[in-house]
């Protein structure tokens, strides 16, 4: 076999470069991460610093112009600024603690100092100048800031100032200058690094490329012929000692295997399919080929069997089937004609059911009439009550003009003696008494009318009240009559509706055993159907089991 260095090993070497150049790159990165912190640091401090650098001259300034302001003007707020600035606000202390927080030099803190020994030998000139403006001497005030020591002071401080300013400026922006050349290194080295890593990538893409990938497509595309079966097809690679050329080594050797596997499978089913079962399996299969040998002889065994019992059993199927149609034949005519009764049954239970069904009906017509006629009885019940009311009523209102009566008569019989008495006294009186004696004789003949009068209206009320007293006893009797009526109507209708209920049950009930037959004439009738299928079924069973005797004396089994 060819020698020839391994895939894995080139790949490994290659790989190591690439390694090496990521790490170095990742330490670069590393490196310029941190320097771009401190650059950030650095350019944030100089900004800092520079800021309270300015607070802290400005705070000073600030006093300057405020003490100037006030020994010009006058003016109280000026003042005020000025007190507020020294007490409270304190810029120059607060900018000087924040820049030595972050950090300034023993000679920037030389100047610092310096610039606050001169601010501090203004302040007697200052504090000086704001007690003459007090004491209204603004024009020896004026002199103080504006004179010779006072603007000399302050020519030396904004010297210092700008010394100050310089140094740190130059300071500060030495150290950004330094970063960012450190910066600078560090990108052209990681530059380097991605140059190194890309020529190295790229050998690894060409030695991959040449050394596995074409031929591993190669092995794939030969593996799906050999996956479809074509173990025919061309295969050019040649083996060696890589790793590729042991895989093309094996599928060469794979396809020899496989070849001889199924040439020998190949003669054995052409022998079965011939009809030889008495064929012998030998035993030089290897590996996962082996269960495929022992399975191939014991499919030769069982088939051995299995048509032996088959040839047996067809036979047997030939006769039975036959003595299997006869009788299916005989059930198929039996269940046919069962199956015309039943729907004979059931044809009748039909109309039964239909005549059911009208007498629930009229029953529940009958129910509901009879309901009807029970209410209509009620209300005549209660029709009658109210009579029987309305002639008590005439009964005592009888009783009351009887009583009226009488008092009609004793007014009569007053009025007559009052007659009398006046014609008596008419004739005492003689002539003079005529006229009264005429009144009196019409008042006795009105008073013996009124009497006869209540006599008669006395009879006819009597007769009234004995009609009313019989109309009474009528309505009584009739309202026991009707409430008699009533109650049996009631009863009647209890006793229809009952039946009405009684009819409807019988109905549903009907209805079901409907149902019930029509189910047992679909089972009948596809009882039927299956009987004649089975008939036929068994019919062609016999046929089947005839050719089944005839294929299977066609092989040739063992014994």
């Amino acid at each position: 076999m060819k020698k020839s260095i391994n895939q894995s090993t080139l790949t490994v070497i290659l790989n190591g470069f690439s390694i090496l150049a990521l790490l170095f790159m990742g330490i670069a990165l590393f490196g310029n991460s941190h320097i771009r912190e401190l650059l950030n640091t650095a350019n944030a401090e100089r900004f800092d610093l520079t800021y309270n650098a300015n607070r802290f001259m400005n705070g000073s300034a600030y006093l300057t112009n405020e003490v100037r302001a006030f020994a010009a003007t006058g003016e109280q707020q000026h003042y005020d600024n000025y007190m507020l600035e020294v007490n409270e606000w304190k810029n120059r202390d607060i900018g000087v603690a924040a820049m030595q927080e972050i950090g300034i030099t023993e000679e920037e803190q030389a100047m610092i100092d310096e610039m606050s020994a001169l601010s501090n030998e203004l302040v007697p000139l200052e504090e000086e100048s704001m007690n003459m403006v007090k004491s209204g001497d603004r024009e020896s005030a004026i002199a103080y800031v504006y004179g010779k020591d006072y603007s000399t002071a302050i020519t030396k401080i904004n010297s210092l100032k700008e010394q100050f300013l310089n140094a740190l400026d130059t300071r500060t922006l030495a150290r950004i200058d330094d970063l960012n050349y450190q910066a600078g290194f560090i990108r052209k080295a990681m530059l380097i690094s991605l140059i190194v890593i890309a020529l190295i990538q790229f050998a690894i893409m060409l030695v991959t490329n040449r050394r596995v990938l074409r031929p591993v497509i190669a092995v794939r595309d030969q593996m799906g012929e050999i996956s479809k079966g074509n173990l025919s097809a061309d295969f050019a690679l040649k083996s060696n000692t890589s790793e590729i050329g042991m895989l093309v080594e094996s599928i060469h050797e794979t396809k020899r295997e496989l070849k001889k596997y199924i040439q020998d499978i190949d003669d054995k089913l052409a022998q079965m399919a011939d009809g030889t079962m008495d064929l012998t399996i030998g035993d030089d299969y290897r590996g996962e080929f082996l269960p495929i040998q022992n399975a191939m002889r014991q499919i030769v065994d069982s088939l051995n069997q299995a048509l032996s019992k088959i040839s047996i059993t067809a036979e047997q199927v030939f006769n039975e089937s036959r003595q299997m149609a006869s009788d299916a034949e005989g059930l198929s005519s039996g269940t046919v004609r069962q199956a015309a009764a039943v729907e004979e049954l059931s044809a009748s239970i039909q109309d039964i059911y239909g005549q059911v069904d009208r007498t629930s009906k009229d029953a529940d017509t009958a129910s509901h009439h009879s309901a009807e006629a029970t209410r209509q009885l009620e209300i005549c019940s209660q029709k009658m009550d109210a009579l029987t009311n309305a002639m008590n009523d005439i009964s005592e209102a009888s009783h009351q003009i009887g009583g009226i009566i009488k008092t009609i008569e004793d007014i009569s019989f007053q009025t007559n003696i009052l007659a009398l008495n006046a014609s008596v006294e008419a004739a005492r009186a003689g002539e003079a008494g005529k006229g009264f004696a005429i009144v009196a004789g019409e008042v006795q003949n009105l008073a013996n009318k009124s009497s006869v009068s209540a006599q008669d209206i006395s009879e006819l009320i009597e007769n009234s009240m004995k009609l009313v007293e019989y109309g009474s006893s009528l309505t009584e009797e009739t309202t026991e009559s009707i409430s008699a009526v009533v109650s049996s109507a009631q009863e009647s209708s209890a006793m229809i509706e009952r039946i009405a209920e009684s009819a409807i049950s019988q109905s549903q009930s009907l209805q079901q055993v409907t149902q019930g037959m029509e189910q047992i004439s679909e089972v009948v009738q596809t009882n039927a159907s299956t009987a004649q299928e089975s008939a036929k079924l068994a019919r062609e069973l016999q046929t089947q089991a005839e050719g089944l005797k005839v294929s299977v004396n066609r092989f040739r089994l063992r014994g």
